[in-house]
């Protein structure tokens, strides 16, 4: 599966195939879901729609796969994760460029998804080892010690945002653990999951990786219900999220975990270097992918004094900001993902206006020559935003910043913190006590300071309140899955 973007014409990928017990195959249903080119409007794919039979399919692979696997020493498993990046890595130019014609983020973006995850997966390879049990002193004539063993099968619910860098690097903590996985992408990003099928065919024992496209209604709802799968982690937003632990209650006591998104501050204090803090503004609202990113810093809280000279040249980078096509190098962001995306973004910079807050630059559908058929829209600043209102509670995952001010720190604390979501939060300051406290007051639960937007391996990521629960990125994720059991062994 290659391609170019100069390629033009109708279904460019053509009909694709997905991955279920190590075979490329269809839907059992035969039906399809079409792949649209976010900025183009061009119809470029079609994938198959899973659904309950697929489930079963691949849970029956799956039950197939795991006695072996579950035999394959942490040193073993971890080389099938790095011949698994070493593909990546071969592949990388071709996956980014899959990646940007299907999700329309910018080709430059995309490039560093497909380094970040073939990092990623060299990451998990290297901490295999650490996967160890315990042993407990419990007296001169017993041995006390704990076992991981694997949950048995896993599902991922992956989001649209970063097809790529999801798809290959979350199934490695479910393996690495001694778990078969059926990873689900978004039905509007597939086309590198299925890029990847072949592959993951060829390295994985047949069964222990599955891949299942279609609808979230559909499968998403079948392998959430599905008995047999006892361990769930979903990307996505807060409603589904509870939607997805009510459903898997109704048929077992599941362990699932979920990073649930954000409406992130980015405070802006007196001391801070402002040239510095306008680059982390812009940074953090992830502008590159159209807003698109759980962690975009979509709140901006600046003091009074400064408010004035902060928004005006604020507004200034923005507007200069240009949508492009995504291939094009000197676009400043690229096409959000679908039209009913676009749609709410725009609806939302209705509800800003009608709530009483200042549009200061952008929130209109760029059209001009190329951009007319696609999903393009000028970063948005509002400010005189209501700290109440929908624009400044809701996360709305496109390019929209809501701007406040704040009369002293408690104050710009409770501004911070007066959402139901707490994912990321960022700060700018020279002072060392400033940063501190704000690190420990603040309520989220990845925090940067004088930085916004990047992401560390080993560094553990997710949110407290509405923004999930359970960690990622570190060895805590390989260890969620597995359950500890605990042995107690008495001499002679």
């Amino acid at each position: 599966m290659t391609a170019t973007l100069e390629t033009p014409g109708e279904l460019l990928f053509g009909e694709l195939p997905t991955l279920i017990g190590g075979e490329l195959r269809g839907a059992a249903s035969g039906l399809t879901i079409d792949t649209v080119n976010p900025a183009t409007g061009e119809l470029i794919a079609r994938i198959p729609r899973c659904d309950t039979a697929d489930v079963e399919a691949a849970v029956e692979a799956a039950e197939k796969a795991l006695p072996q696997w579950r035999r394959t020493s942490l040193a073993d498993r971890a080389k099938y994760l790095v011949r698994m990046a070493e593909v990546v890595e071969a592949r990388a130019e071709e996956l980014a460029r899959i990646d940007s014609i299907d999700n329309g983020s910018l080709l430059v973006e995309m490039r560093k998804d497909a380094a970040a995850a073939a990092r990623r997966l060299r990451h998990y390879a290297g901490i295999a080892l650490q996967l160890r049990g315990e042993t407990i002193s419990t007296g001169h004539e017993r041995v006390n010690y704990t076992l991981n063993d694997p949950f048995g099968i896993a599902a991922r619910i992956i989001p649209f945002n970063h097809p790529l860098l999801f798809l290959a690097s979350k199934f490695a903590a479910p393996v690495l653990a001694g778990n078969a996985v059926i990873m689900k992408p978004s039905e509007h990003t597939s086309l590198s999951a299925l890029a990847l099928a072949k592959d993951l065919a060829e390295i994985f024992p047949p069964g222990l990786v599955s891949i299942l496209t279609g609808y979230g209604r559909e499968v998403g709802d079948a392998i959430v219900v599905h008995p047999k799968i006892r361990r769930i982690s979903f990307i996505g937003d807060p409603a589904t999220g509870r939607t997805i632990q009510a459903r898997a209650a109704t048929v077992a006591v599941k362990s699932i975990t979920m990073e649930l998104g954000g409406k992130n501050p980015i405070v802006v204090f007196p001391d801070a270097d402002l040239d510095d803090a306008l680059d982390g503004v812009v940074r953090g609202m992830a502008f590159t992918w159209q807003g698109q990113s759980c962690g975009s810093t979509s709140r901006l809280l600046v003091p009074t004094e400064l408010h004035g000279e902060f928004v005006d040249k604020l507004a200034a980078r923005m507007a200069a900001l240009t949508p492009g096509l995504p291939e094009d190098p000197e676009a400043g962001t690229g096409a959000i993902v679908n039209t009913q995306q676009m749609d709410k973004v725009l609806r939302y910079v209705d509800i800003g206006r009608e709530d009483g807050a200042t549009l200061v630059t952008g929130g209109t559908r760029a059209t001009d020559g190329p951009l007319a058929a696609g999903n393009f829209v000028r970063p948005a600043l509002f400010d005189d935003v209501d700290p109440g209102s929908r624009l400044a509670q809701t996360e709305i995952f496109g390019p929209i910043l809501a701007t406040f001010t704040y009369t002293d720190y408690a104050d710009a604390i409770r501004l911070a913190n007066n959402v139901s979501q707490g994912l990321t939060a960022a700060a700018y300051t020279r002072d060392l006590a400033t940063a501190h406290r704000f690190a420990r007051d603040v309520e989220a639960g990845y925090v940067w300071v004088n930085d916004s937007g990047p992401h560390f391996p080993g560094a553990s990521f997710g949110g407290v309140k509405e923004s999930g629960l359970g960690r990622e990125a570190d060895l805590d994720e390989v260890r969620s899955y597995t359950q500890h059991k605990n042995v107690n062994i008495k001499f002679g």
